[in-house]
This record gives C-alpha cells, sequence and structure tokens, in this order.
C-alpha cells in the first residue's frame, strides 16, 4: 500500500504558519511518543529555525516507558528543550511553563534589560493531525478553547489563546508534508491515526502492525490475543484475532476488515500495552 494524504487544506494551513511565524518567539512542537521522528514534520524545523524549540512528547503513557527516556535524552542532545506528557489527562502539563521560561531565557533576559515587563511569550503550537494540540492546549488553559476530536483534521484554522500574562499561544491546523522520506514513515503515521482511515487498506495496515509488534512486543501481543504457538506469521495471528473476535461475514468467512478496526483500535487505545514503534538505535 503507497502511503500518503495531503489534503489541500494543509497548503493554506502551511502558508498561515509561514505568515505568522514573525509574531512567535517559541516553536512548540507536540510529536506522537511512539513514533517521535515520524511524527515530526520536517517543514517545522524550517518555518522554526532561529526560534527557541520545545518538543513535547505526547501520549507518553501509551508509548513503551524505557523509550521516552531514551528519545527525551536523544532530543535533548540535539539541542531542543523535551518533556514527555499526556494531554489528554493532563499528566505532565504542570511542566510546560518551566519549560518554556527555560526555553526563551534569552528572550525574557533581553526584554527585561530593555525594560520591557510583563510581555508574553508567543509560542505557536505545531504539529501533524491527530497529535493532540487542541488537546494540550484545553488542558493547559484550564478550559475548553479549542475543538478537540480523535481524528485528523478537527482544527481548521489559527486561534490565539492568551494563558496568563507569561504566555500566549497559536493554535494551529495539524499539518503533513506533500512526499513522505519513506513508505515506514507513512505507514507509522497510519498506525496512530494521522490519516484518514478512509482513504487507506484496514487490513492491509493490521497485518504491518502485527509484523512492527512481533519484532519487540511479542509477549505482549500474545498475552493480548492468546493466539497459538504455531501461529508464526502477522497473517496467522490475524485470522485468529478474527476468530477469537468473532468477526465473521455471512456464510462463515472471516471479515478482515472488522478484525482489522477492532486491532487498530486496541493499539491506539493502549490496550495491547505500552508500545514504541520507533527508537532512537535506529536513526542516524
Amino acid at each position: 500500500m503507497n502511503y500518503q494524504w495531503y489534503p489541500g487544506h494543509m497548503t493554506k494551513a502551511k502558508r498561515m504558519m509561514q505568515e505568522n511565524i514573525r509574531l512567535i518567539d517559541l516553536v512548540i512542537e507536540l510529536v506522537d511518543a511512539r513514533i517521535p521522528i515520524s511524527s515530526r514534520n520536517p517543514d517545522i524545523d524550517e518555518l522554526g529555525k532561529n526560534k527557541a524549540r520545545l518538543i513535547l512528547l505526547n501520549k507518553a503513557d501509551l508509548a513503551d516507558e524505557r523509550c521516552n527516556k531514551e528519545w527525551i535524552a536523544y532530543f535533548t542532545e540535539k539541542g531542543f528543550h523535551v518533556l514527555e506528557m499526556n494531554a489528554r489527562t493532563g499528566a505532565g502539563i504542570k511542566n510546560v511553563q518551566g519549560a518554556v521560561r527555560e526555553a526563551c531565557r534569552e528572550k525574557i533576559e533581553r526584554d527585561r534589560k530593555r525594560g520591557i515587563v510583563n510581555r508574553p511569550v508567543r509560542a505557536i503550537v505545531a504539529g501533524i493531525p491527530n497529535v493532540g494540540k487542541s488537546t494540550f492546549i484545553n488542558s493547559i488553559a484550564g478550559k475548553a478553547c479549542t475543538k478537540t476530536g480523535n481524528k485528523p483534521g478537527v482544527t481548521k484554522g489559527k486561534q490565539w489563546i492568551r494563558l496568563n500574562k507569561e504566555l500566549e499561544l497559536l493554535d494551529t491546523p495539524g499539518i503533513l508534508w506533500p512526499r513522505f522520506d519513506s513508505q515506514e514513515v507513512g505507514r507509522n503515521l497510519a498506525l496512530i491515526g494521522s490519516m484518514n482511515d478512509e482513504i487507506l487498506q484496514m487490513t492491509e495496515l493490521a497485518i504491518d502492525l502485527l509484523t512492527c509488534l512481533m519484532i519487540h512486543y511479542k509477549k505482549e501481543l500474545a498475552e493480548r490475543y492468546q493466539y497459538p504457538e504455531e501461529s508464526e506469521t502477522p497473517l496467522q495471528i490475524f485470522e485468529h484475532i478474527c476468530e477469537c473476535r468473532k468477526c465473521y461475514r455471512k456464510g462463515g468467512e472471516l471479515d478482515y476488515e472488522k478484525g482489522a478496526a477492532l486491532l487498530m483500535d486496541d493499539f491506539r487505545s493502549g490496550r495491547i500495552g505500552r508500545i514504541t514503534l520507533e527508537r532512537p538505535e535506529r536513526i542516524d
């Protein structure tokens, strides 16, 4: 399957970010902790050059705890300020304000020397679709400032939110980029729900997921689905899942589409376990 999705509104969203970047002191980039590299839009690096940077590893509760620590060390070594968090539950949110002050220390000190007081840091919140930007803003603001949804494309335009006298946030639509560096990147984005499921072949995606999980998470997979030892291939395991979940069509044939939907929901919700699909040792 060819993994690619770049609807027309993303070009408009990117243009809007380019027009507003001159107003910004800090780029807060949300990435999905399960795929920290694949969920980084390379266009954001270009837009955010010469700006202070803060990376938030969102959905850290769904990712492998040991890998979270490895990714924090990786991004810190690259010169980024970085935190792990769960925007949905609010875990880690209280650390963001301090991280913003640290990332913008030079700017804040510069303002102080010029006699500029009470000028808030202006930060753009950027990231790919469905990474949790609006949920993060609502969580840090303590109220519903933006629309949220467990699917890509909920945020349609820009929105300024003043949190307090120290920080203003600009919410932006999630954007992908026109051509992925590799199909592995596209597959990873499809797995976490950053593409529209309706354009994907979900059965093939489910098999790809099982192939990935058999490398590092075979124990978790076996505990969740209790498949027989003779089930050695992703297809065999997938068919076992379909049978156990009673995914049948009329006539008794296995309903692969229903089975794929159930498997993907188990993965995305964390019911299989805390899973990270990318590891720092494979990067660079």
